[in-house]
């Protein structure tokens, strides 16, 4: 008799109860984010700019203030580019995460149609980084205190898709 009752009471409220847990998982599911992230491992402030290819043709952008411990989206939704070039300064420090491909910065916030001819147009160069993304839609790169394994910049990417 009393497994009988039960029976009857899991039928009467399983099926209401299953559909309530599916309605709060798609109420509160993650939607799953693309973009180009920078988290900087570091304890100090660090400025960052960002270079890559678009339509208009090679677009530098910066700078974004990162506080240490904590990430930043520099590229929001899918990466539309395969190619990204990062560089970055320690505000507080003095170091820089850079690398071998010359583009333009600014001194203060910017975003730069070309990479030629820098100085005379106003603009400085800065040595950038290459970081292939494999036509992910996300990417990280970490800046960290210590040089990466593989070479002088200390940054440290991850891809996902």
């Amino acid at each position: 008799m009393l497994v009988a009752r039960a029976a009857r009471l899991h039928r009467a409220y399983a099926a209401p109860l299953a559909g309530a847990a599916a309605l709060c998982a798609a109420l509160f599911a993650t939607p799953a984010f693309a973009d180009f992230r920078v988290c900087n491992a570091t304890q100090s402030l660090v400025g960052v700019a960002i270079g890559y290819r678009a339509k208009a043709g090679w677009i530098t952008e910066g700078w974004w203030h990162i506080e240490g411990s904590t990430c930043k989206t520099l590229i929001e939704g899918p990466l539309a580019s395969r190619y990204y070039y990062l560089y970055a300064e320690d505000a507080e420090r003095g170091g820089r995460w850079d690398g071998p491909v010359n583009m333009c910065v600014a001194e203060k916030e910017f975003k730069i149609t070309g990479v030629a001819d820098c100085l005379p147009r106003g603009f400085q160069r800065a040595g950038f980084q290459e970081y292939d993304t494999g036509e992910q839609a996300s990417w990280m790169v970490q800046l960290t205190d210590e040089p990466a394994p593989a070479g002088p910049a200390a940054a440290t990417p991850t891809g996902t898709q």
